[in-house]
């Protein structure tokens, strides 16, 4: 092997103990990655990986200073799951409002091709009435009276 796959070889048996404390594999192989990148550039110092770690490493800190990961969004079907328990379909909504509101209150950019088949699913199980709009001809959501 050559030098450079010693060297780095070694740093990677350091900084082990800190990959592995993230629960995320997913979490763990970007790290990872950043890290062979930075320590391929060549231009970088031991000092400057350690370093690039420590910053990476930062964003995942919790309050009590362990490790996690960034709080994810959450999916499509979730949240309309979520809308579905509130009133927000007391009132017949189109798809392009579901995704509007959508972005406003949980900060989720759907596209409505994303939302159009479980709005599909939730009406075929009766838990939503999907009715044609008289003012457009577009189709509505709405809870069915009880």
């Amino acid at each position: 092997m050559s030098k450079h796959t010693e060297k780095l070889k070694k740093q990677l048996l350091e900084i082990s103990e800190v990959v592995n404390s993230f629960q995320s594999e997913a979490v763990q192989l970007r790290i990872v990655d950043k890290l062979l990148d930075t320590m391929l550039d060549g231009d970088k110092s031991e000092g400057d990986v350690f370093e690039h770690l420590n910053k990476r490493a930062s964003r995942f800190e919790g309050q009590d200073d362990t490790l996690v990961a960034p709080k994810k969004k959450q999916g499509a079907t979730k949240v309309l799951y979520q809308l579905l328990a509130s009133d927000f379909f007391n009132e017949p909504r189109t798809i392009s409002a579901i995704a509007d509101y959508c972005k406003e209150q949980f900060d989720s950019d759907f596209k409505t091709s994303e939302l159009s088949g479980i709005l599909l699913k939730l009406a075929n199980e009766n838990k939503l009435i999907r009715q044609r709009s008289q003012d457009n001809n577009r189709f509505e959501y709405l809870k069915p009276q009880q």
